[in-house]
């Protein structure tokens, strides 16, 4: 019997039953850690959030239970230092539920849960010793979810296939909206040097799915949306008619938790930070650089449409030397 926190609450994602937890980090997708969590495990440079995620992969876990773990990966530095209850109040699940989790990774006990955490995690202290302000803890986990996604990009396999999909659309359709409309922006920006074709769609709206229309009646075969918190109902609709009317969707998300994974074909983690009153996204950011990078790969003229542009640029004056 589970209660009501195992099923449903603020922020449920994902199917009505348990769920697994994939492998994220290692290029053969098996864990290093073993069900007491104890093992080798990723070394230190890989980052706190990243050794977390490794002491959940490739459990089934309910839905409360993989919140509990989504914000302990997310709050690596300060979750392990929380009570049950704390933990609980935080995740958004009941007490029993954290208990519960601690019973499926193997421990005695939350407390012994919570040792193991602390033995993985940051320990959130400067180089003084003292703990580090909130603007240095920012930027350190920044640098984790950097260290994170150096991790997943072990097999490129995922973004050069969706590199692939992007090179080939004609159009090419780049969705973000709100939070994320910035990412997609960018993206449009560096992406219409090399592709013929790209439509930025950063405005929601009664015409969004016409313009989503639009490019799929055009040619368009994939659409590259960036989805970062927080996500509007509107991006969810519009994927779903996106993916309706026969359009690959690859998404650049905050993890393979966000509400976005379920109307997407190919989803290209990347953890944001949230220690600020607003969230950092470097991780994100770098993901779609290198997206972009791969996309260029893809394409056999876009050397030649950069030297085109650069020619162009010089003529006109375009730069400062």
């Amino acid at each position: 019997m589970t209660d009501a926190a195992d099923t449903d609450g603020p922020g449920t994602t994902g199917t009505e039953g348990p769920g697994e937890i994939g492998s994220t980090l290692g290029p053969d997708g098996s864990s290093t850690l073993g069900p007491d969590g104890s093992g080798t495990g990723p070394p230190a440079e890989v980052g706190a959030a990243a050794r977390l995620q490794q002491l959940f992969e490739g459990r089934r876990l309910t839905p409360a239970q993989r919140r509990i773990a989504h914000f302990l990966v997310l709050q690596a530095a300060d979750a392990p230092y929380l009570s049950s209850v704390e933990l609980a109040r935080l995740a958004g699940v009941s007490q029993p539920s954290v208990t519960r989790f601690a019973a499926v990774l193997g421990f005695d006990g939350y407390p012994a849960l919570r040792a193991r955490l602390r033995a993985v995690a940051s320990p959130g202290h400067g180089a003084t010793g003292r703990p580090a302000n909130p603007y240095q803890r920012a930027v350190q986990a920044e640098i984790d979810n950097l260290r994170t996604l150096a991790s997943l990009l072990t097999d490129p396999g995922p973004v050069e296939h969706a590199g692939g999909l992007l090179a080939a659309s004609r159009p090419l359709p780049v969705l973000g909206l709100r939070a994320s409309a910035a990412q997609a922006r960018g993206f449009a920006y560096f992406a219409a040097k090399v592709h013929p074709d790209v439509r930025l769609l950063d405005e929601g709206g009664s015409l969004l799915a016409d313009r989503v229309d639009a490019a799929r009646q055009a040619g368009a075969s994939a659409l590259l949306c960036f989805a970062l918190p927080r996500h509007p109902r509107e991006l969810l609709d519009a994927l779903a008619h996106a993916r309706a009317t026969g359009l690959t969707v690859v998404t650049v998300a905050d993890g393979t938790f966000a509400p976005v994974a379920a109307h997407s074909d190919v989803l290209l983690p990347a953890a944001v930070g949230t220690g600020l009153v607003f969230d950092t996204v470097g991780a994100p950011m770098l993901l779609g650089r290198i997206l972009l990078e791969a996309m260029c790969d893809a394409l056999p003229l876009a050397q030649a449409r950069l030297e085109e542009f650069d020619a162009r640029a010089a003529a006109r004056g375009l730069f400062v030397d």
